[in-house]
């Protein structure tokens, strides 16, 4: 095997935490992985990792070569692309994650035009609400709807998305238009929550000086925004959505807005990356591709 392609294998073993999950990842067999490492741990000399049933560690020397293979890489895919043309299709795969409803409803429609100026990019596209690990599961950037926890990653802010107050007319005739934060006592919440088990909020508002909740009772929590979205759909209860997400069923009647004046704070969107040193070119190129066909579509405060 080509000692690039084993400090790209022992590279994506340190991020994962695991050879099989750096193989998977990798579209390699586990044995090519495990060969891969012994063969630069006898080429250098030194044990780059500890190996037991549950988990994989760095050597002090794996550490010292870690840093090391991570600037060679990306000094190799410098000098790959250093004479190439910028707008010249790409070529490698990029693994990204995208919220469900904003791959389905926004970007999607719009990757056949990318993918064909980039006919050898191989794109993997997961479309989830689940927060995915960006390093430990090889993700080269991901977006993100809502407030960033992770320090640790590169954020670029895109802009935030507002939200609106939304109901079915099923569900309005049934329990009546709220015309006030009293009114919504005798009404249904559909709770959103990102971790089935946690305390969901209640309704958000601004009170004048802050966002916060007022306390209402619901009959189902999801934790996926197109659940969320067919659940008021189908006169569950009142949501409190991205209006992008809901645009097309306000305009065809199918939900209706209610008190304009109780928004929930609208929702940042973000591009997250690990480390901007090591960014293949491929991902740089998508993440402006992405920023472009997002920014228009966003506010900013």
């Amino acid at each position: 095997m080509h000692q690039l392609d084993a400090m790209r294998i022992f590279v994506r073993i340190t991020q994962t935490g695991s050879f099989t999950q750096a193989a998977d990842g990798l579209g390699l067999p586990r044995a090519s992985v495990s060969n891969a490492i012994k063969q630069l741990e006898a080429k250098l000399g030194t044990r780059l990792l500890h190996r037991t049933t549950r988990r994989v560690q760095l050597t002090q020397d794996g550490q010292a070569c870690l840093e090391r293979c991570q600037d060679l890489l990306a000094d190799m895919e410098e000098w790959e692309t250093m004479f190439v043309a910028r707008d010249e299709a790409l070529t490698g795969r990029l693994r990204v994650d995208l919220p469900a409803t904003l791959a389905r409803t926004t970007v999607i429609p719009q990757l056949p035009g990318f993918l064909a100026q980039h006919p050898a990019l191989r794109l993997e596209l997961s479309s989830t609400d689940r927060r995915v690990d960006l390093v430990r599961e090889g993700f080269d950037c991901v977006l993100r709807v809502g407030t960033i926890a992770d320090s640790t990653l590169i954020a670029r802010p895109l802009g935030d998305m507002r939200q609106v107050n939304v109901a079915s007319p099923e569900y309005l005739v049934r329990y009546g238009v709220p015309r006030s934060l009293g009114d919504l006592r005798s009404h249904r919440l559909i709770h959103y929550t990102t971790t089935l088990g946690s305390r969901p909020v209640g309704w958000e508002y601004f009170d004048g000086e802050r966002y916060t909740q007022w306390p209402m009772e619901g009959v189902l929590t999801v934790n996926n925004a197109d659940a969320y979205q067919a659940a008021c759909l189908a006169g569950l209860g009142l949501i409190q959505a991205p209006e992008s997400g809901v645009r097309e069923r306000l305009a065809d009647g199918s939900l209706q807005a209610v008190l304009p004046e109780y928004q929930a704070e609208p929702l940042a969107v973000t591009l997250l990356y690990a480390n901007r040193r090591h960014l293949p070119r491929r991902a740089q190129v998508f993440m402006n591709w992405l920023a472009d066909l997002m920014t228009p579509r966003l506010t900013t405060r």
